[in-house]
């Protein structure tokens, strides 16, 4: 384990397990599942951190800057589903002069779309392998969607602030039984064992896309909402990258 994964660890008051850079990123897949299975005993849920350089930047500023876990935890509110609604309402007021049109252009009339059913933001790119060391952290956590406060994300770009992120985390918990599982500097992905339960694919796709409009303008081929609502209706991995 080098200084920088030993750094980023250090900010984890909780056990861990390290899978050093170039390890077979399957192995990872399977301990996060072992650990879910064994936190669920124990009272721990499980949360996959790549830790590179940028990661240890994100926690330095956070930790140092008066970061307040509990207080993060107390104040989060339940209005998610709102929040990512306003966020959608935005979005389409800036892209769109005429609202419905640009909404039915948006969405779109796709039947088929990706299926993901593992997690993938830690890979690299060029091969099968671990991109970085990478932590398998077994958190304290009351709820899986806490998970979002012990590692506070977001706030630049697009990318919600921590807050925000936190009520959609508890939101798409209470809604769907979605939880945050990997965390990267500019990737969140969510496993969600129930998948859509039962919900409307389209309306889910729309809350992703609020959340995080390039996993449909760079997420997938045809820029429509409907193709990333085809694919989620099977899919137990939810992805998100900010650009």
């Amino acid at each position: 384990m080098n200084e920088n994964t030993k750094k980023i660890a250090g900010y984890f008051p909780c056990e861990y397990q390290v899978f050093e850079k170039g390890s077979n990123p399957d192995e990872l897949e399977a301990a996060y599942y072992d650990a879910l299975a064994e936190g669920a005993k124990k009272g721990f849920y499980p949360a996959i951190l790549a830790a590179d350089e940028y990661v240890n930047e994100w926690l330095e500023d956070i930790f140092e800057n008066d970061y307040h876990r509990e207080k993060l935890i107390a104040e989060c509110g339940d209005n998610g589903k709102e929040l990512l609604q306003e966020r959608f309402r935005g979005y389409l007021e800036d892209y769109f002069e005429d609202f419905e049109e640009g909404l039915e252009d948006l969405i779109g009339n796709e039947t088929e779309g990706e299926t993901l059913q593992h997690f993938s933001g830690y890979i690299s790119f060029q091969n099968h392998e671990l991109e970085d060391d990478t932590l398998l952290l077994k958190i304290p956590a009351e709820s899986p969607w806490e998970i979002a406060a012990w590692l506070p994300m977001g706030g630049w770009n697009e990318c919600p602030s921590p807050e925000e992120m936190i009520a959609v985390c508890k939101y798409w918990f209470e809604a769907y039984g979605a939880v945050p599982a990997v965390f990267t500097h500019d990737v969140m992905e969510f496993y969600a064992p129930k998948k859509l339960n039962n919900a409307d694919s389209l309306e889910v796709a729309k809350e992703h896309y609020a959340f995080c409009v390039d996993r449909v303008d760079q997420g997938t081929r045809t820029c429509k909402i409907s193709e990333l609502s085809a694919g989620l209706k099977n899919s137990k991995v939810w992805y998100f990258w900010w650009d």
